[in-house]
């Protein structure tokens, strides 16, 4: 494990990661209408899914803890600030 403890593999994985979550969410549930009837940026759908979205990254960097990969967290954690912040502008 400790070959793959690499910053830009842990940012990879957290950007992908929340955006396959979401569209695996979106698909499951079957919201494709909502996002077509209403404006997505301004629904509190839009924030709710971002929310769940990033908490496949905190289940990932619970696992990069206890295998002792820091540098794989720190890059899933940069890689879900993006996400993050977003979920807070669109509460806004």
């Amino acid at each position: 494990m400790a070959r793959f403890d690499r910053y830009w593999i842990g940012i990879l994985l957290g950007l992908l990661l929340p955006a396959v979550v979401c569209l695996l969410y979106v698909d499951r549930m079957n919201l494709w209408y909502v996002f077509e009837s209403i404006n997505l940026w301004h629904s509190p759908v839009f924030t709710k899914l971002l929310t769940v979205s990033i908490f496949p990254n905190m289940a990932l960097l619970f696992l990069f803890y206890t295998t002792d990969t820091w540098r794989l967290a720190k890059g899933v954690m940069l890689g879900a600030l993006p996400y993050v912040l977003a979920a807070i502008i669109t509460t806004i």
